[in-house]
């Protein structure tokens, strides 16, 4: 396997640029470099030399022998002046070096991953970590890299674990006096298995950390010359969408994001929705704003006709401000765009819905990913205990225990490994 290095600290120029050099080969290059090397853990000055001999930097260069190191091999840091011909000349003599490449996107972490010195679901908790915009997103990413999740998935798997051997004990040695059989003894692994995959089934059951990450999708939906637009912008606060008193100005999807009180939210102004229309283009803009509204986690609906069906809707009574609009039979909640009333008791609302749409800042949350194969060990471990005949419940079992792999990494996630460390920066 390829020696490889990046600057992990940020994009030169900065004061300090930390250029790390992971493999077999990442101590003998750090001595070409710098000649004798300081005790491992402990940073020692080196005046940094390319083959020719040419002083590259002064530098602190640390060691960290393999396996107790972030990638579980050999690593070495070089803490060098960040400035960018610098940094350039540094990199320029390692590439010069036999065996020796530039990192991939992720790659480090990769090999964390691989050396099983973090798994799957710390390496997503870093991913998420890296892109965090929010503290919401920074607390939650922060947790999982930490381990919470492969402390769930741990327990989870002690528990399954321990009815499986009772299961397994009875198909080999079922008629020895020492192993406990019976209706009574399949009841109460039934009743284990229960409880578990309830359990588990809660967890699930929250708002996926992609609703955190990716921002709650808020639609604008109504008819033609609404009012969508222009509440569009004052909810931004820039003029992301075109204005204009000609019904039918938006023909496409306007997305703007925005965080609020520490929640990312994603705006998305549509089409007017009316039933008839001769114009193609407009018939388009039209299927797309329904598809907005189907997709939608929170829906503000602008229209003075009760709003469609909706788990997350509020019905806003907009332009509000103008004569013969003081009143709405339906909507509850009057909004004017120019003027900005209502638009804070809009924000209070939207919060609200917000906070039963998005995981507890305090608890457990999964990743899409996660909650697919956490619920596919929930519905293996209920066919097990529905399973009448002990070699099917066995089998249910050992399926929810290759999910729970599947979670931290252990078996089956070659495929997804490119897609995650896809969006890492070269240093991570």
């Amino acid at each position: 396997m390829d020696t490889i290095f990046a600057v992990s600290s940020g994009a030169p120029p900065a004061a300090i640029a930390v250029l790390r050099v992971s493999g077999a080969g990442a101590l003998a290059a750090a001595e070409l470099l710098g000649g004798t090397l300081p005790p491992p853990r402990r940073a020692g000055l080196r005046a940094l030399h390319d083959s020719a001999g040419e002083l590259l930097d002064r530098a602190l260069v640390l060691i960290f022998p393999g396996p107790n190191s972030a990638t579980g091999e050999d690593l070495v840091e070089l803490h060098l002046h960040g400035g960018r011909a610098v940094v350039r000349a540094v990199e320029t003599a390692l590439a010069a070096m036999p065996g020796l490449r530039q990192a991939e996107p992720g790659e480090f972490t990769r090999r964390a991953l691989l050396a099983g010195r973090i798994d799957l679901s710390a390496a997503e908790g870093l991913g998420d970590l890296l892109m965090a915009e929010t503290e919401a997103q920074r607390r939650v990413a922060v947790r999982a890299m930490e381990g919470a999740v492969r402390r769930a998935i741990g327990g989870w798997t002690m528990r399954l674990l321990a009815v499986a051997a009772q299961v397994e004990a009875q198909l080999d040695h079922g008629d020895e006096e020492d192993v406990v059989s019976g209706a009574d003894s399949d009841a109460a692994i039934r009743g284990q298995v229960i409880v578990l995959a309830a359990e588990i089934e809660a967890v699930a059951g929250r708002p996926p950390v992609e609703r955190l990450r990716d921002g709650l999708r808020v639609v604008l939906a109504g008819p033609p010359n609404a009012g969508k637009s222009t509440l569009l912008n004052r909810l931004v606060e820039r003029d992301a969408a075109i204005v204009s008193a000609i019904a039918g100005t938006t023909r496409d999807r306007i997305e703007a994001p925005m965080v609020r009180a520490g929640v990312a939210y994603l705006f998305t102004d549509t089409a007017g929705l009316h039933e008839v229309s001769e114009d193609a283009i407009e018939q388009i803009g039209i299927r797309r704003a329904e598809e907005a509204v189907n997709g939608s986690d929170i829906l503000l609906w602008l229209g003075d006709d009760a709003p469609p069906p909706h788990p997350a809707v509020l019905w806003i009574h907009a332009r509000a401000d103008e004569i013969g609009r003081e009143r709405s039979a339906g909507s509850k909640l009057r909004v004017s765009a120019h003027t900005g009333e209502g638009v804070e008791q809009l924000w209070r609302e939207l919060s609200v819905k917000a906070a039963d749409l998005l995981p507890p800042a305090d608890e457990l949350a999964l990743n899409m990913r996660q909650r697919r194969l956490c619920l596919e060990a929930a519905g293996a471990l209920r066919a097990s205990a529905e399973a009448r005949d002990l070699l099917l419940a066995a089998e249910e079992l050992r399926i929810a225990r290759a999910a729970f792999d599947e979670v931290t990494g252990r078996a089956g996630v070659e495929s997804m490994l490119d897609a995650l460390f896809a969006r890492f920066c070269i240093g991570k």
